[in-house]
């Protein structure tokens, strides 16, 4: 298949391999920012492949992972209520919420419909006048346009039994935030390549100047994240740092102007709160007044919910790359899929159902952790 196979090649990623490690005087911190990338890496073997002269992290690139325990908890509120039909991807459905998760809530008899597309729950709404249809709007970058044309179409419909729990966060600002930690290790970043194929790239440039870090926007496959890895490491050696775009297939530096432009007219900048790691100031997308009769928090009177997480969770460690999934105490005794104490255990791109799923980390010694 284009654009697949051909990235999946096992001798292509041997000489990216060997170039790495030619290339590379020292070992060097990275950081990728997608869960997909993350799932890649540890399922590859990559991160073992290139031991000695990259060291992999895993940031915060998993959407249903950095979902605030708050807004979970503000959906299952809604989604216990009578005349509610509450949709959500079906990703959600087992990230825990301070009590349970949508899928308890839906076999206590709630209304809770996987769906596909925010417009298929707009669809609901319009089959289903007489309830309210909230979509659960989850996501970075990649998935605010959908979400922004659903929202738009509602509204230019008529259409007022829908509405949208809105739990947007953007990459470029929870980049900052890890650079500008005390105790950060990161020395470039991989980016993701589907926000990047939204957004584009330009606002990486300024943070890649200030902060003197390379940011190359990379794909998913093997080959993709091996390349990024490269051309990371030879800006390093170089002492460079700029914006490379490795996904070239897919990115354009100004991204998809129609989808930020709708993005742009429906959301405005937010504070945001990410899960395990708190507050970072202008790092969400909320819904713009003119747009305020379809956001889920007001017209439910959810808006003031605060709740506290657990503290046997490590998932803002995690996040943050502080630790890897095994060094949690709670890896793999305590949080498990089955019974997880937070989402980047149950999610397909959490880096803790990651590490899980391969058998050598089910049984690592909890004694490592990080204190």
């Amino acid at each position: 298949m284009k654009y697949l196979s051909e990235y999946r090649d096992a001798d292509i990623a041997k000489r990216l391999i060997g170039r790495i490690k030619t290339r590379a005087t020292r070992c060097w911190t990275l950081m990728e920012v997608c869960g997909g990338q993350t799932h890649t890496i540890v399922r590859q073997g990559l991160d073992e492949l290139l031991e000695g002269s990259v060291e992999m992290i895993h940031g915060p690139g998993c959407p249903v992972c950095v979902t605030p325990l708050e807004q979970i908890d503000k959906a299952l509120l809604i989604a216990a209520k009578p005349n509610v039909i509450f949709t959500s991807f079906g990703d959600m459905l087992r990230v825990p919420g301070s009590d349970c998760d949508l899928q308890q809530v839906r076999a206590r008899g709630g209304s809770v419909k996987v769906v596909y597309s925010p417009l298929d729950a707009l669809a609901l709404a319009q089959k289903h006048p007489d309830k309210e249809v909230v979509f659960f709007a989850v996501g970075f970058e990649t998935t605010a346009p959908a979400n922004a044309m659903a929202v738009f179409r509602a509204r230019q419909l008529g259409v007022q039994n829908f509405s949208v729990l809105v739990s947007h966060v953007t990459v470029p600002p929870a980049i900052t935030a890890i650079l500008e930690a005390p105790d950060n290790r990161v020395q470039g970043f991989l980016a993701a390549g589907h926000v990047c194929a939204v957004m584009g790239y330009t606002e990486y440039e300024p943070i890649a100047a200030k902060y003197k870090v390379p940011i190359i926007v990379t794909g998913f496959e093997p080959v993709d994240i091996l390349e990024g890895i490269s051309l990371a490491v030879n800006q390093l050696e170089e002492r460079r740092h700029e914006v490379e775009n490795q996904y070239v297939r897919s990115v354009r530096r100004s991204g998809t102007e129609p989808a930020r432009a709708l993005v742009q007219q429906v959301f405005e900048l937010a504070n945001r709160q990410w899960r395990g790691i708190g507050e970072i100031p202008m790092s969400g997308l909320r819904l713009r007044d003119e747009f305020a009769a379809y956001d889920a928090e007001r017209k439910f009177g959810v808006g003031g919910l605060k709740v506290t997480e657990p503290a046997a969770c490590r998932a803002g460690d995690v996040l943050t790359g502080r630790i890897k999934p095994p060094q949690c105490a709670a890896f793999g005794t305590l949080c498990t899929p089955e019974r997880p104490l937070g989402a980047p255990m149950v999610s397909t791109e959490g880096a803790c159902s990651a590490y899980y799923n391969l058998a050598k980390y089910r049984t690592a010694d909890p004694a490592g952790a990080a204190p």
